[in-house]
């Protein structure tokens, strides 16, 4: 089950994301589509693919880094953290191991 979640936001293509922070009990039972429907497409053929050569078993892997690795190519795309579900984003980058850029105030 996800930790928090944290809302992104891109001042220049003005979309807001929601990603969630932990452990993917989707991506367990449904492989590559919470991908596919985040619109994570490289990540969705990655993990289609390589459940495909596993027979599955590589979703035991994905269900534990999936959601990292979402936020990580959120943050690479331009989006900055605007907000986050439960604690503070501070607490919750430290808990990812990864800087969070943040919003400033407007």
């Amino acid at each position: 089950m996800a930790y928090t979640t944290i809302v992104f936001e891109n001042r220049v293509s003005g979309a807001v994301k929601e990603a969630p922070v932990g452990f993917s009990w989707t991506v367990f039972f449904f492989g590559f589509f919470p991908a596919l429907f985040r619109g994570d497409w490289k990540w969705a053929v990655i993990i289609f693919l390589l459940a495909l050569l596993t027979f599955g078993l590589s979703n035991l892997v994905f269900m534990f880094i999936y959601n990292k690795l979402y936020i990580k190519d959120l943050v690479g795309a331009g989006f900055k953290a605007k907000s986050a579900g439960n604690g503070d984003l501070p607490g919750v980058a430290g808990k990812l191991g990864i800087a969070l850029p943040q919003l400033e105030s407007a």
